[in-house]
């Protein structure tokens, strides 16, 4: 890695690192995988792709800061892992169960409560991106207070998910509990993180006033097309649902994909070198 110092491939590297989805990432990945037998692989993907980060991270930037999250990450699922390790077989089945929401619950808490201590965990990413003096912009930092509480919603929206699953209907890989809910909280959040930015930018060198839903929304319509043949495969009671979301996802990416072009063609004069926030 230090051979790559100044190269297109360090500066990569920065910019994959610099994204608030890698350090969501390990959790991210947990959250979706762990279940009834999967509870010890989950884990130590988790804290293999933890401790990963902060070793490359260190690599790439040798006189950076820990990141909240980083260190969130290592210390949440090394502690996870000693648990699992030592749990008695009632625990172990607990954790099985319930390990998903608990990860999810924990990123929210994360979340909101940087927030409440006015340092959203999206500001540490975020001012690797922009000049030094952009970082007290009150337009910057009411930005990431929306990327975090954007963030802080979908994990909130996951863990009520699984929870469902868990505690109502009693079926830990309910595939819309389980896996598609969570996906699409998750997927919301990270366009979300892409989309705002480009509005205030926009905003900000003359562009339009209304919010442009459209591209917010595309990559959300798309998902309904994999939703919908998931659901054919894997629950054939509901064919019919999986056909009507195939058929609405292609019209609706459709119309979005119009909308999102006239929107790109009103707002392209917002210059690309503006600050994010």
């Amino acid at each position: 890695m230090a051979e790559a110092s100044g190269t297109p491939l360090r500066r990569k590297a920065a910019g994959l690192l610099g994204s608030p989805f890698i350090g969501m990432s390990p959790w991210i990945v947990f959250s979706l995988f762990v279940g009834p037998g999967r509870f010890e692989w989950a884990v130590v993907i988790a804290l293999t792709i933890s401790i990963a980060l902060v070793v490359v991270s260190r690599l790439v930037e040798p006189g950076g800061s820990m990141k909240i999250l980083e260190v969130s990450d290592v210390a949440f699922f090394a502690v996870l892992a000693v648990i699992g390790a030592l749990a008695s077989p009632g625990t172990h089945r607990w954790l099985e169960t319930y390990a998903g929401e608990v990860s999810n619950i924990a990123l929210t808490a994360i979340a909101f409560g940087s927030m409440a201590v006015r340092k959203p965990f999206t500001l540490q990413y975020a001012r690797e991106q922009v000049d030094p003096a952009l970082w007290d912009s009150p337009v910057f930092l009411r930005t990431n207070y929306m990327i975090t509480g954007a963030w802080g919603l979908a994990f909130l929206v996951a863990a009520i998910a699984g929870a469902f699953g868990d505690l109502v209907l009693h079926d830990p890989n309910n595939i819309w509990t389980g896996w598609i809910i969570q996906v699409l909280a998750i997927v919301a959040a990270l366009r979300f993180t892409a989309w705002y930015p480009e509005v205030v930018r926009a905003r900000a060198h003359g562009g339009p006033q209304r919010l442009p839903l459209a591209g917010l929304l595309l990559p959300l319509a798309g998902l309904l097309v994999p939703i919908g043949i998931a659901v054919l495969v894997f629950d054939g009671q509901l064919w019919w649902l999986g056909v009507a979301l195939i058929v609405v996802g292609v019209g609706l990416t459709r119309l979005l994909k119009q909308q999102s072009d006239r929107d790109a063609t009103g707002t392209a004069a917002a210059g690309p070198d503006a600050p994010p926030g």
